[in-house]
């Protein structure tokens, strides 16, 4: 019973720390405005060094809270920094998802998305989240991560860029 309290408990605190980040960023993307989602010329931005996935095989980005007050996204090429921007071809599955034990993260694309999800993208270290690359192009986005039972800096985030290629870029 006391087992079963307490993840109530955890649950709870998760979620409502996961609402409150985005709630931060959703509204942070509303005032910067779409032009700051937008990367500028992604010709020649990709190369195979920052290729991740390809259309069989899935692109996974590691989300995790870092620090007191910043997160990282680092998607599953060798040597990737974290934050730095990478690249995937149009069609190939982004799977977003967290290593770190009792993480949940919000990725928010503001007004302008490369996949057909709409509004933000939920997830956490038990629930990580697949989504397509169906739009080609440069896209921004802001990556939160908060982790349960820490007291102080509780979530933390970041902002990244993404090139969705098309063959051409």
């Amino acid at each position: 019973m006391k087992i079963e309290r307490g993840f109530a408990v955890w649950s709870g605190v998760l979620l409502s720390s996961l609402l409150v980040v985005s709630n931060y960023i959703v509204a942070q993307g509303r005032q910067r405005g779409i032009q700051s989602y937008a990367c500028p010329r992604p010709q020649g931005m990709c190369t195979a060094a920052n290729m991740c996935g390809s259309t069989s095989s899935p692109c996974r980005i590691d989300i995790k809270r870092r620090g007191s007050n910043w997160a990282s996204a680092t998607p599953n090429i060798p040597g990737a920094k974290a934050n730095a921007i990478f690249c995937v071809k149009l069609g190939t599955t982004i799977t977003w998802e967290s290593s770190s034990k009792n993480t949940g993260f919000v990725i928010d694309f503001g007004p302008s998305s490369p996949f057909d999800t709409a509004g933000a993208i939920m997830g956490g270290a038990d629930r990580p989240i697949s989504v397509i690359a169906k739009r080609p192009g440069c896209f921004k986005y802001s990556a939160g991560a908060c982790t349960s039972g820490t007291i102080y800096g509780m979530c933390g985030s970041a902002d990244a860029e993404v090139v969705i290629s098309d063959g051409s870029n």
